[in-house]
């Protein structure tokens, strides 16, 4: 088993990162030898047409898919050695998922949704209770927290998603079009937090979007054009213009998620 990488180490790497789709009797070369590294704490994004490999990129470092050749390390685990068990033990201790559509559960309560990873992972019941509601107040739902998914408006939906995502505090958050079903307003809300949580709790942010509200955001920018990264470029810190005013993040909600292969022991 890898251990875990060191405050310092990068969080994500790739190598020669290939990944291709067979398609009858053609190959479609999604991503090409894509070479990229992620440290703690970074708030960036994939940029480029539809069709670009955004998707396939997160995808990946996500573990929901593996390379056709290459290497994809996160947060010392080597995706494409993981087998499915560990894959998803990755998954449920260390990355939260925001995706287009907001996968809600529709027989449970927005509070029991966003629950649900913590319930995976053995949370006290108190705790639960304390992170939930404070990842509702964050996406601005803490009264709608007795809502079954029917009750609510596409935005709210997707603002419930990005808080089921975030209540684990998980070290990596991958983020597809998560403000696609907002308006400007709550994007903004919505960004505001991420922000929060990636300077707060180091946690690294990673985006495939086209919105331009996500992009003003950014802190680093990377494109992307049939798989192959064209530009890799740092923005700002803090772009013009951007609201400064951001959710307070409790220091009495840690996170716990163990480390993968290790039930015993608990993140700082």
């Amino acid at each position: 088993m890898a251990s875990m990488n060191g405050p310092a180490s990068p969080l994500i790497r790739t190598r020669d990162l290939v990944k291709v789709y067979s398609l009858g009797g053609s190959r479609l070369v999604a991503l090409n030898k894509v070479n990229l590294t992620f440290h703690r704490s970074e708030f960036a994004g994939l940029v480029g047409p539809s069709g670009s490999g955004k998707t396939t990129l997160l995808n990946i470092l996500g573990s929901l898919d593996r390379p056709t050749e290459g290497s994809a390390e996160v947060l010392g685990e080597r995706i494409e050695d993981l087998s499915h068990k560990k894959a998803a033990e990755l998954r449920s201790r260390h990355i939260g998922f925001i995706f287009q559509t907001h996968n809600l559960l529709p027989v449970y309560t927005v509070y029991e949704n966003v629950e649900f990873p913590l319930l995976v992972l053995g949370a006290p019941a108190g705790e639960r209770h304390k992170a939930v509601m404070a990842a509702l107040e964050w996406v601005g739902l803490a009264d709608r927290a007795s809502s079954r998914p029917a009750q609510l408006s596409g935005g709210q939906s997707q603002r419930v998603a990005i808080a089921r995502a975030i209540v684990k505090r998980p070290e990596l958050v991958l983020a597809d079009e998560p403000t696609a079903n907002l308006d400007g307003e709550n994007s903004r809300n919505v960004l505001d937090t991420m922000t929060a949580l990636s300077r707060d709790l180091q946690t690294t942010f990673i985006f495939a979007t086209h919105d331009e509200k996500v992009i003003r955001y950014l802190r680093r920018k990377i494109v992307l054009n049939d798989g192959v990264v064209v530009e890799d470029k740092v923005l700002q810190t803090v772009p013009a213009n951007q609201p400064r005013a951001v959710p307070v993040i409790s220091s009495t909600l840690t996170r716990w998620e163990t480390r993968v292969g290790d039930p015993g022991q608990r993140s700082p």
